[in-house]
Order: C-alpha cells, then sequence, then structure tokens
C-alpha cells in the first residue's frame, strides 16, 4: 500500500496530511468522532536535529489544542549520521522526541505508532517505539540494529549470529522477530479497511503502562526481561 492508500483507508471521512521533505503532519477525522493528529516519517528519511525537532514541536503544541489521539506513522532510514548532527547533537533532539511523545500520551492524548515501511536504529527508538502502542502493516521491515552492525559491535561472526537470530527474537531484524519480544503490538489485516482495526484500537486502547516486557514473554520472543523489570522495580520501591 502507498502512503496515500494507507490515509484513505484509516481516514475515509477525510484527513489532511501533508508530506514536507519526508515529514508528515496534519490530522484525520476519525469515524468514532473527532479527529486524529498525524505525523510521522515517510520515504525512508533520515531523522536528524530538524526533523526531530519539527516532529517535537507538533507533538507539544498538540496537547494544548486537543485530546484525540496521536498516530505517528514511520517509514524512515536509521537517524542522520551527518557530521552536522552528531555536532548539534543529534542524541538529544531523538530523546526530546521521544520523551515529548511519551508526554503526550501521559496528558491526554494517546500514541500510536504505525510501522508501514523501513525504520531501524534511533530513529524507530524516537518515533514508533515511544508510543504507547505499536501497530504495523505487513510488509513493513523494522530493525533496532542489522546483523552486520551487531557483528561489527559483539564480535561475532554473522554466522553465529544467523544461527542464533532462529531462536532468539532479539538477535534479528524483521517484524516477525518484532512481534515477539513484544515491541509490535499487533499486525493489521492489509485486506480489512484500516478504518475498522484503527477503531476497534481506540475502543480497546492498552493502559498506559509498558507491557512490551510482558508480550514479550507471551510470545516467547523475550522470557526474561518483564521479570527482571518488576524485581527492578520492587527492589526500587523497597529504598523509598
Amino acid at each position: 500500500m502507498t502512503l496515500d492508500d494507507i490515509l484513505a483507508s484509516l481516514f475515509p471521512d477525510g484527513q489532511g496530511v501533508n508530506n514536507d521533505s519526508g515529514v508528515l503532519f496534519g490530522s484525520g477525522a476519525l469515524r468514532s468522532g473527532g479527529r486524529a493528529l498525524v505525523i510521522g516519517i515517510a520515504d525512508r528519511t533520515a531523522i536528524g536535529v530538524d526533523e526531530a525537532i519539527r516532529l517535537s514541536g507538533h507533538v507539544l503544541t498538540s496537547i494544548e489544542k486537543g485530546s484525540g489521539p496521536i498516530l505517528v506513522m514511520v517509514d524512515s532510514d536509521s537517524q542522520r549520521m551527518s557530521k552536522r548532527d552528531e555536532l548539534l547533537g543529534l542524541n538529544e533532539f531523538l530523546a526530546h522526541l521521544a520523551k515529548s511523545l511519551i508526554y503526550a500520551d501521559i496528558h491526554g492524548r494517546p500514541t500510536i505508532g504505525l510501522l508501514y515501511g523501513h525504520t531501524a536504529a534511533g530513529a524507530f527508538l524516537a518515533t514508533a517505539l515511544a508510543t504507547r502502542v505499536l501497530v504495523a502493516l505487513p510488509g513493513a521491515t523494522p530493525a533496532v540494529m542489522d546483523l552486520p552492525s551487531i557483528s561489527k559491535v559483539t564480535k561475532l561472526s554473522m554466522e553465529t549470529l544467523q544461527e542464533k537470530a532462529k531462536s532468539t527474537p532479539v538477535f534479528a531484524p524483521g517484524l516477525q522477530n518484532l512481534a515477539r519480544t513484544g515491541a509490535v503490538h499487533v499486525t493489521w489485516d492489509a485486506t480489512i479497511p484500516l478504518v475498522d482495526q484503527l477503531e476497534a484500537l481506540l475502543r480497546d486502547m492498552p493502559d498506559a503502562r509498558d507491557r512490551r516486557g510482558a508480550l514479550g514473554k507471551e510470545r516467547g520472543g523475550r522470557l526474561k526481561a518483564d521479570d527482571i523489570a518488576e524485581r527492578v522495580r520492587g527492589l526500587a520501591l523497597q529504598t523509598q
């Protein structure tokens, strides 16, 4: 599905989403009433300081102007790894974008990520993974880190990583593996109108508690993360 097809299927009652050099901004009419703020990245655009601060501004401004959901659509490259962006503090801009989404989510604007293309690395963390719920369309290609990059960092051979990826989703990129770890809440059916699936999600929206660890445990993709997080939380509460 093209971006235009996706928007038409999500908002058959009308939408006004503009694509400005790969940065999406606008809104769409919800079938249940009201409008959703729509932001995101298109055309596999890398996220640099300029894109990150624009998106953050849209999110923070929206908190004062409405209470509908925020839909974050993602088809990006990784973060823009240019000298300019790094010297300006790209990591802080990406963190600001992620925190803006989290802040909006806990102040009346529930956030939904829609992964419809590619994404990777810091761009993935600051957009799709910073939302309360992440859904995906078939054919999406997420990767927190690709196997060649993991090989460089861990010094493990590609053959070793490819073998581990067969049984350990955290070692492997791809939609199915990200779903098994709990990062992707659900993959929508492209043969069913997206508006129906969006409205169903809004009616049964999970609370703001991060359930990705629990989902990963249920799906067999991350067996220990949720238990460890609960132990850390318990220890932290004991020290208060």
